[in-house]
């Protein structure tokens, strides 16, 4: 039995380059409630579900609460437990409701910083085979060095969420 909700469909939103967070021409993808948490083990469910469709490197917690980006990684983030109010796309970007079953994916640059969180809120992170991860601020310098590094970073071989036929693959063809 699939924990994948039948016909999830992301939102999909382009943030635009602010000239500190460069964000990604590639679009931020939220699925809205599409996975069905096991009540007692959710952080397990979201996690096997993430290993299954190949993205890795799986970690448990929350969203930090300052504004950073990775420039050298696409990211996705599965809400387990609990809700928080999340900006993503920088200072200008757009602020997020994400609740547990929720499932965020952040193309390389995109950035994000929690607002305000429920004391049970937590989240799995999990990436992309063969990508390094790497905390990046909001500065000039690290603006300019993202610009950089974004275009190379490879596609994921599947979506985190529906795997190789998934959303993601489809809205993010080259």
């Amino acid at each position: 039995m699939s924990v994948v909700r039948d016909y999830a469909e992301p939102l999909a939103i382009v943030f635009e380059d602010d000239g500190l967070v460069p964000n990604n021409v590639l679009p931020f993808l939220v699925y809205q409630g599409a996975v069905t948490l096991d009540p007692k083990q959710p952080e397990e469910t979201i996690e096997n579900l993430f290993e299954t469709n190949n993205w890795g490197g799986t970690w448990r917690n929350g969203v930090y609460d300052y504004l950073h980006y990775h420039a050298t990684v696409h990211e996705v983030l599965g809400v387990a437990r609990g809700r928080a109010r999340v900006r993503f796309g920088g200072d200008h970007g757009q602020e997020l409701e994400i609740k547990a079953g929720d499932v965020a994916i952040l193309p390389a640059g995109t950035g994000h910083q929690c607002i305000t969180a429920s004391d049970d809120f937590c989240v799995i992170g999990a990436y992309p085979p063969g990508a390094r991860m790497e905390i990046t601020r909001a500065t000039p310098g690290n603006h300019a060095r993202a610009l950089k590094t974004i275009p190379n970073v490879a596609r994921p071989p599947a979506d985190p969420v529906t795997g190789k036929h998934g959303a993601l693959m489809r809205l993010w063809r080259s």
